[in-house]
């Protein structure tokens, strides 16, 4: 049984999880999936990972737990993985962070780019049946938080496997700006992407909110590496094709 830590995204909640945790404790796992102190306008990204860990609460001891993260949760759960000694980090299309860098630099750093004239629904939740994603913008929380132009903490990434997903059709992180990302120095775009793909898989489908279940493979290697998927744009996708291609096995809900 695996303890799975999930970090929601920028203005989401711990429900943008809600139906890969259903799928999860189906299964027999153990899920946490917390909502970060988006609200409070003191809260920084050691508060957001203090909420997670308290969340975890006596589950931080479990010697199989995982933490996974999507879009700017990826600023958060490198912290709570690295305070609860986790075995495995993945970032769902993340933002990966490097040390000293704030979110607000993120965008400028790996030389993102938007993409212009696309509806909310059809940059994120393309994908996603109309219901769902009317649920989703109904439960989305005004960011008013103090993190936006923190440095980022470590002084070093933490040494924890890692396996990145990449978004091959994503209509938010293009494909070209995500692989410029990887733990390093903010502007050395090469070296960080280089410390992470050990590996590429590209599977096809869609992502935004994440939202079908995943099951870990028994044996499960410890090198990081970079997976290409899609991404913001449904949810359903990302989690079952993106986390089979980085090493958890994924069953349709």
């Amino acid at each position: 049984m695996t303890t799975f830590v999930l970090v929601h995204g920028g203005r989401g909640s711990g429900w943008d999880w809600h139906l890969v945790e259903a799928e999860l404790r189906r299964r027999g796992h153990q899920v946490v999936a917390p909502d970060l102190p988006i609200g409070e306008p003191t809260a920084r990204l050691g508060d957001f990972a203090d909420a997670v860990v308290a969340a975890v609460g006596e589950r931080s001891g479990d010697d199989d737990l995982v933490v996974a993260a999507h879009s700017y949760g990826g600023f958060t759960a490198p912290l709570v993985a690295e305070r609860l000694n986790a075995r495995l980090l993945v970032f769902v299309a993340g933002m990966v962070p490097v040390p000293g860098e704030a979110p607000s630099r993120w965008w400028e750093n790996s030389g993102y780019t938007p993409v212009e004239g696309l509806s909310v629904i059809e940059q994120f939740l393309a994908d996603v049946p109309a219901e769902l994603a009317a649920e989703n913008l109904a439960r989305g929380r005004d960011q008013v938080s103090a993190e936006w132009n923190e440095p980022w903490p470590p002084a070093a990434y933490p040494e924890i496997p890692t396996r990145v997903l990449l978004c091959r059709e994503d209509r938010l992180f293009t494909p070209r700006a995500a692989t410029a990302r990887g733990p390093g120095t903010p502007g050395d775009h090469g070296r960080r992407d280089g410390r992470l793909a050990h590996g590429a898989a590209e599977p096809s489908g869609g992502a935004g909110r994440p939202a079908r279940g995943v099951r870990r493979r028994p044996a499960m290697t410890s090198s990081r590496r970079v997976v290409r998927t899609d991404h913001h744009r449904s949810t359903c996708r990302t989690s079952e094709r993106g986390l089979r291609a980085a090493g958890l096995k994924v069953s349709p809900v």
